[in-house]
């Protein structure tokens, strides 16, 4: 019986991850559930899944509620110090970090402190924190896992591989609703337009990094820091079908990828049993339908999300924090319609061309370039 801390438990990944612990009753149990400001869905979850202990981290008056979990026999803590007291838990074996933003980054490093095997959703903490995050898990021995689905096809070709033979990591990128449109479109986008996801049903914040192609600008950050390779050894290929989940190639020239629907309980399910698989009732892919797979280019133009990435990637320091923060309050700003669609890379190139790098990574300079990035943008919006 694998116990699981479950961060982020009302979002998409935290809801995917619910229903597959659900079909291994015998393997995995919850210790604690969390969620930001979605106090009613938690509490609906802890009464049918009788964690020890549940988290809300945005909402400030809990007291009736605080009483109500405990008549289900749930503690409810509040704020973000009991996120990272619950991550920082010994009673459980795996954290599931499914937070959307930087917030998931300190309870990241608390469980890491601890040992724990971390199946990590929360893309933004290596991207913020890369360096720190992966030099303090060799010290500290903890394994992370990648649930995204990219990093978690990567993950699953290199089993068994010599890294040291990798030539190249391709991941593969849908390219949204908008990946055959010109970049004067990009002007008159609505919410609405930019919500509508061709393949994957996710949360707003990441549906919009991927209309954008910010969210494999992400992605290629974290590939970097997960896997230890160079930046010229990641590669990304617009995919639309989204079946190849993304691609090794060897120094061979042999490649192997890992294929399947678009179906986020799958990198979920291995995270959680890897190195075993479990037989699951989730839907196969039949080639017969799925019969043309397609691959293109992207356009790192029309798309400079993706452009950006990789420009802060290759500045190293805190580029990459002041480009996560920025591009979470544009994307913000833009939901609310503050600003326009074209206007979330501008606002994420100005931080960058005007923030003063911390060369030394440490975690007062993230979070300090982190605060700075937001207040520009809120600013400059």
């Amino acid at each position: 019986m694998r116990k699981i801390c479950l961060l982020g438990a009302t979002g998409s990944i935290g809801k995917s991850c619910i229903d597959i612990v659900r079909q291994f009753p015998q393997q995995f149990r919850f210790t604690t559930l969390s969620a930001h400001a979605n106090i009613e869905d938690l509490y609906s979850l802890a009464r049918r899944l009788k964690p020890r202990s549940a988290v809300i981290s945005a909402v400030e008056d809990i007291e009736e509620w605080r009483r109500r979990f405990h008549k289900i026999g749930v503690e409810l803590q509040q704020g973000m110090p009991a996120l990272e007291e619950a991550a920082a838990d010994t009673e459980f074996d795996v954290l599931v970090n499914a937070i959307v933003g930087a917030a998931g980054l300190k309870s990241t490093l608390a469980a890491i402190q601890n040992g724990k095997t971390i199946a990590l959703a929360n893309k933004e903490t290596l991207v913020a924190a890369g360096e720190l995050v992966m030099s303090a898990a060799r010290k500290h021995n903890a394994a992370i896992i990648p649930i995204d689905s990219e990093h978690s096809a990567l993950w699953q070709c290199l089993v068994g591989e010599n890294i040291d033979q990798v030539e190249r990591l391709i991941l593969t990128a849908s390219g949204g609703p908008f990946r055959d449109k010109p970049k004067s479109f990009f002007r008159k986008v609505t919410v609405a337009q930019a919500l509508n996801h061709p393949n994957w049903d996710m949360g707003a914040k990441i549906t919009i990094d991927s209309a954008t192609l910010m969210n494999k600008g992400l992605e290629v950050i974290e590939a970097y820091w997960l896997f230890g390779l160079k930046l010229e050894q990641i590669s990304v290929v617009i995919h639309p079908q989204s079946i190849i989940h993304s691609m090794v190639e060897f120094v061979d020239s042999s490649i192997k990828a890992q294929i399947g629907l678009p179906d986020m309980r799958v990198p979920i399910q291995y995270a959680l049993t890897y190195p075993q698989r479990l037989l699951n009732k989730l839907p196969r892919l039949n080639f017969i339908e799925f019969n043309t797979l397609t691959f293109f280019e992207p356009d790192t133009v029309t798309f400079r999300c993706l452009q950006l990435a990789f420009d802060a990637l290759a500045e190293g320091g805190t580029a990459a924090a002041v480009l996560n923060a920025a591009n979470e309050e544009a994307v913000r700003a833009f939901l609310g319609e503050k600003i326009r669609f074209d206007q979330i890379p501008h606002l994420i190139e100005e931080a960058l061309q005007n923030h003063s790098n911390h060369r030394s990574v440490t975690l007062e300079n993230i979070m300090q370039s982190d605060s700075w990035a937001r207040n520009f943008v809120r600013k400059n919006q």
